[in-house]
C-alpha cells in the first residue's frame, strides 16, 4: 500500500511556516514570470526537479497565488525518512512496483476535487538545471487520463542565478498547457517552454 497524504491542522502549518522561514534565510529573493489563471479546477502542476528546494517552491507559489490544498509525489523510501513531508501533501511511489497503480489512481482521485493541487517531476529524479532536455516518465499521460473532469495542467520552471548578491536568486517561470495529453505532447510542450525559460534568464542582468 503507498503512504497518503495526510494533512494535520497543527504538523502542517507549523512545517510550512519553518520552510518559509529557512526559505527567506537561505535565500536573497524570489521572481515569479508568467502567472496562471485560476480556472477554479484541480491543478497538476508538471516540474524541473533541480534540488530539494522544488517542492518548497512550489508550496510556496501555491500559497501566494493558487491557494490550493497541496499534494506532492515522492519516492517511497525518502518519504519514509521524512515522515513529516506526509502533513504536507506528501505521498509515496515505489519504482518498478504494482503499487504504482495505486500512486497513478490515487493522484487521479486527488484531482477530481477543484480544491487540490497535485505536483509532479515529470523526470522521476533530480537533474541538473542546465540541461536542455528534460525526459519525461509516463506517470504524467496515465494520471491525466484516469481523471475523467476538467484539470488545469500547469508548467512549472525553476532557475537559479546569483548575479553580485551573495545568496541565490530563485526565478519561477509558469504557463499553462492545453493541447493532447499525451506524454509525447506534453513533454514536448514542456521542453519548448522550458528553453524559453533558459533562454529569457540567460539574458537577464543584475
Amino acid at each position: 500500500m503507498i503512504i497518503k497524504a495526510k494533512h494535520d491542522f497543527f504538523i502542517g502549518p507549523f512545517i510550512r511556516w519553518y520552510v518559509f522561514r529557512k526559505m527567506k534565510r537561505e535565500f536573497h529573493s524570489f521572481h515569479f514570470n508568467g502567472g496562471l489563471n485560476d480556472r477554479k479546477k484541480p491543478v497538476l502542476l508538471v516540474c524541473n526537479h533541480i534540488s530539494w528546494w522544488d517542492g518548497i517552491w512550489a508550496l510556496h507559489y501555491n500559497q501566494k497565488f493558487l491557494h490550493r490544498k497541496f499534494h506532492f509525489m515522492m519516492l517511497e523510501e525518502q518519504l519514509r525518512k521524512n515522515w513529516f513531508l506526509r502533513y504536507t501533501g506528501g505521498f509515496s511511489v515505489r519504482k518498478k512496483s504494482r503499487s504504482v497503480v495505486e500512486t497513478i489512481d490515487y493522484s487521479a482521485e486527488l484531482l477530481t476535487n477543484a480544491k487540490n493541487m497535485v505536483l509532479l517531476f515529470p523526470s522521476g529524479k533530480i537533474q541538473s538545471m542546465y540541461r536542455n532536455n528534460i525526459q519525461f516518465e509516463k506517470g504524467v499521460e496515465k494520471i491525466i487520463r484516469k481523471v475523467k473532469n476538467e484539470i488545469q495542467v500547469a508548467f512549472m520552471v525553476n532557475l537559479i542565478d546569483y548575479f553580485s548578491a551573495p545568496k541565490p536568486k530563485l526565478f519561477c517561470f509558469t504557463t499553462e498547457f492545453s493541447g493532447a495529453a499525451t506524454t509525447q505532447k506534453i513533454e514536448e510542450a514542456y521542453n519548448l517552454f522550458y528553453q524559453d525559460c533558459l533562454s529569457r534568464q540567460s539574458i537577464k542582468e543584475e
